[in-house]
C-alpha cells in the first residue's frame, strides 16, 4: 500500500452506530439493512456493549446524517417496505477483509481487548481459525499504512497486552479497578442469541405499531 489510508476521528455516538451496524450486518442478516427503531435498539443493548447507554432516535438520527456525510452508511429502500433502512459501508470506503472488519467491529463496542478476547467474543462475526490469526490481523490494523488498532501498554498482573480502536482518535485510557475476566465462549453465544431476540422484538413491535396505526386510520 503506497499511500497511508486517513482513519476519520468519529464521536462516542457515531461509534456506536456504526459498530451496530457492522455486528447486526452479520448476526442478524435477516433484519439487515436495519430500520431507525431496529438500530436504535441495537445501540441500546444491554449485552456485548462497553458502555451501555440509552439513546433515543433522534440522537441516532444525527449520528446517521453526520455518518452518511462521510460516506460510511448509506441509506437503503425497497422490498415490502418503505421504511427507510440503513446498511455500512465500511469496507467499501476502507481496503479491509471480513476478519479485520470483525476485529474492528468488536473493540469499537466492548471497548479494549486482548487477542484471547477477541478471539472468544468473534462469534458470528468472524470464525478465527486460530489466535495467531487474531494476532496477525492485529498486526495488520496496526501498520503505520493502516492505523486502525494499537496495543496499549500491559497493566500491573496482566499476561495478555489489549488493543483499542483509533476511530475515535488517540485512546484516552483511564485505570479500571475490575479484573479482566477472561471471556467465556458459552457467554459470548447467550450474549448473541440475547442481541438476536431484542433485534427480533423491536422489528415486531415497529410491524404491530404499523398495523395498528393503518387499523386506527
Amino acid at each position: 500500500m503506497d499511500a497511508q489510508i486517513n482513519i476519520p476521528v468519529l464521536d462516542d455516538t457515531e461509534l456506536r452506530v456504526l459498530g451496530a451496524l457492522m455486528e447486526k450486518c452479520k448476526t442478524t442478516p435477516d433484519y439487515y439493512p436495519m430500520t431507525l427503531n431496529g438500530l436504535t435498539t441495537a445501540c441500546n443493548q444491554k449485552t456485548s456493549r462497553k458502555p451501555v447507554v440509552d439513546y433515543d432516535e433522534e440522537t441516532v438520527v444525527l449520528a446517521l446524517d453526520s455518518l452518511k456525510k462521510r460516506g460510511l452508511i448509506s441509506t437503503a429502500t425497497g422490498g415490502s417496505s418503505r421504511a427507510v433502512k440503513y446498511k455500512h459501508n465500511f469496507a467499501i470506503v476502507f481496503p479491509v477483509v471480513p476478519a479485520e472488519v470483525a476485529v474492528i467491529c468488536l473493540l469499537i463496542l466492548r471497548g479494549p481487548q486482548t487477542p484471547g478476547e477477541i478471539n472468544t467474543n468473534s462469534g458470528r462475526l468472524y470464525e478465527f481459525e486460530t489466535l495467531d490469526e487474531v494476532q496477525e490481523v492485529l498486526e495488520k490494523l496496526s501498520q503505520p499504512d493502516m492505523p486502525f488498532v494499537q496495543q496499549l501498554p500491559k497493566r500491573a498482573g496482566q499476561k495478555e497486552v489489549r488493543y483499542v480502536h483509533l476511530l475515535g482518535g488517540t485512546p484516552v485510557i483511564a485505570d479500571e479497578d475490575e479484573p479482566n475476566e477472561p471471556a467465556r465462549r458459552n457467554v459470548g453465544d447467550l450474549e448473541l442469541r440475547l442481541a438476536k431476540v431484542e433485534t427480533e422484538l423491536a422489528e415486531m413491535k415497529e410491524a404491530f405499531d404499523k398495523l395498528m396505526k393503518e387499523l386506527m386510520g
